[in-house]
């Protein structure tokens, strides 16, 4: 029967001694999918026995403790996040058999022809209204196939998809990660979101010039920054003006619009040069890299992406029937997290105690009760929440049911479509699951904190630090919201010791959050699925890992000079 346990700081009777033995797992499972390119559900089940070795031995959990933490972690991983994912593919599945999808990249063809601008376009503008509404690894999954149906390689489609996927994580899901971090700190969610539209947006105007440099080299950056920087420009002031002065929710909603906008009035008097030779460029990247595959690899690739030109000639109908899927997500996700009583029927009323909706609160039996935090207090952690209805996932699949009926999908071809995405996500479900499982066994045993809790030693310098905690905690467990769970409150602690603003740290946790998800194992499984790269997790980290740590270095420079007068002037 276990026992009651308690986490310790310094289990080994050093912070810093018991911070670099909390970090084993972290290392083997970068070591293992970076640089001994293991497939990733290896590497995952790797670093889960690591951290559950490192759990019992060093921070003297109790091996059946750990071993429940492993199981409440896994089943997170499978729902919702796989849940989420397996829905998003299948829905895309669905256009695809119906031959829709072809009129959908006919209709981005209407935008530009130029293969650089509708990268940017799908993976920055659109990814960032799919993450607005969803999050969760729906925009990635999404995105990245129809990147590949543009006629970008797999590989290539990955990395853009997972390095659009930062500017808008930090309000992502109507702004889920700034609102728990408000929660737990007791700041207000508004003054946390107010920072972040001063940090992020920074970000965001060089998200759409670095893509295009990802897309194609030099040349696309020479030929298009001018969409490239009015997409994101616009995209940064209308995120800093809405969470601000309009609303944190629907940040995301509202920049991404705008910057989809935007692009949209300047590409009407304005389109790139070197279009044929970008589509030269691409396509030659794309034969090259499935020249190389097996026929079993080619077999896996999503079904509809193969680059062909679009159909042209569309007209309104086929436009609408082009665009129905997304903008029944987009109306079925506003309905579901904007409109209040829709919202409180699914997820209850946080206004009125004990209220949840259609969740269904599961106390973990064996761990709940038996887990304590620092404070000696019994852990709420060890509740999961079966979000039956609620979940975006769910929320997906009843999109996929209903676009499958308008596009007159036969229900036989449906559920063809939903058995082979399932068969497709076998591995990515043992990944996900597995990393996810190690994440929980690091937080419950008291190793993350451990962690954040030596970064925070560095006293007035923490200011500089403090992104990569929210880029370590997204990195773990591929959640901005699971971040700030971890580390929001540290932050909090630390700035009141070290005389820096609370409210400056707890923003910069959430976006070091924004930079850390590209890495994340499970966030490269969810790319890696999605445009049939499945085992080749650690090429796609090769490829966006670099990026990743130099906009987090860029964003450590910005908050450790807003908290001394030389950027103290930007903030609120």
């Amino acid at each position: 029967m276990p026992t009651t346990f308690q986490p310790q700081l310094d289990p080994l009777g050093s912070v810093w001694l018991s911070a670099v033995v909390a970090l084993l797992p972290l290392l083997t499972i970068f070591l293992t999918l970076g640089l001994l390119r293991w497939k990733a559900h290896k590497a995952g089940l790797t670093a889960l026995l690591v951290a559950i070795l490192v759990a019992v031995l060093a921070f003297k959990m109790p091996a059946g403790l750990a071993l429940l933490a492993a199981t409440q972690g896994a089943v997170f991983g499978l729902f919702p996040i796989v849940w989420i994912v397996f829905t998003a593919i299948a829905l895309y599945q669905v256009t695809v058999v119906s031959g829709r999808f072809e009129d959908l990249r006919a209709v981005f063809n209407l935008i530009s022809d130029d293969p650089r601008v509708q990268a940017m376009l799908i993976a920055f503008c659109f990814g960032g209204l799919l993450e607005a509404l969803a999050g969760f690894g729906a925009p990635v999954a999404i995105t990245g196939v129809m990147l590949m149906a543009v006629g970008f390689s797999a590989l290539r489609a990955a990395s853009i998809v997972l390095l659009a996927n930062t500017a808008p994580v930090a309000f992502g899901a109507i702004a889920i990660p700034i609102i728990t971090a408000g929660n737990l700190t007791k700041i207000p969610y508004t003054d946390i979101g107010a920072y972040v539209g001063r940090q992020t947006p920074l970000l965001a105007l060089f998200v759409p010039l670095f893509l295009v440099l990802l897309a194609d080299g030099r040349r696309g950056l020479r030929q298009c920054w001018p969409v490239a920087l009015v997409t994101g420009v616009s995209f940064g002031i209308a995120q800093f003006i809405s969470s601000n002065y309009l609303s944190v929710e629907l940040t995301d909603i509202v920049a991404s619009l705008v910057g989809l906008g935007a692009a949209v009035v300047l590409l009407r008097f304005w389109q790139p040069a070197g279009t044929t030779e970008a589509y030269a460029a691409i396509h030659a990247d794309r034969t090259a890299e499935r020249s190389a595959m097996t026929a079993e690899e080619l077999a896996g690739l999503p079904a509809g992406t193969d680059g062909v030109e679009a159909r042209r000639g569309l007209d309104a109908a086929r436009i609408w029937m082009a665009l129905f899927p997304y903008l029944l997500v987009i109306v079925v996700f506003s309905v579901a997290k904007l409109f209040t009583p829709v919202k409180n029927f699914l997820v209850g009323d946080s206004a009125v105690k004990g209220s949840y909706g259609t969740d269904v609160k599961i106390p973990w039996p064996g761990l709940d009760g038996q887990l304590l935090t620092g404070a000696g207090k019994p852990s709420t952690s060890t509740v999961y929440t079966f979000q039956w209805l609620s979940s975006p996932g769910t929320m997906l699949l009843i999109c996929a049911f209903v676009v499958a009926a308008v596009y007159r999908v036969s229900m036989r071809d449906t559920l063809g479509v939903i058995g082979q995405t399932a068969h497709k996500l076998r591995f990515s479900m043992v990944t996900i699951a597995s990393v996810l499982a190690l994440a929980y066994v690091m937080n419950f045993s008291g190793q993350t904190i451990t962690i954040g809790t030596w970064i925070a030693g560095t006293g007035a310098a923490f200011a500089f630090f403090s992104p990569i905690l929210g880029w370590l905690g997204t990195a773990v467990t591929g959640s901005d919201t699971s971040a700030n769970a971890l580390f929001a409150t540290l932050q909090q602690t630390a700035a009141t010791k070290a005389g820096i603003d609370p409210t400056l740290l707890v923003a910069a946790n959430t976006a070091g959050g924004v930079v850390g998800k590209m890495v994340s194992p499970q966030n490269l499984t969810i790319a890696a699925t999605a445009v049939g790269l499945l085992g080749r997790e650690s090429d796609i980290l090769r490829k966006v890992i670099w990026w990743s740590l130099g906009m987090l270095v860029a964003l450590c420079l910005l908050v450790g000079l807003q908290s001394t007068p030389v950027l103290g002037w930007m903030l609120p």
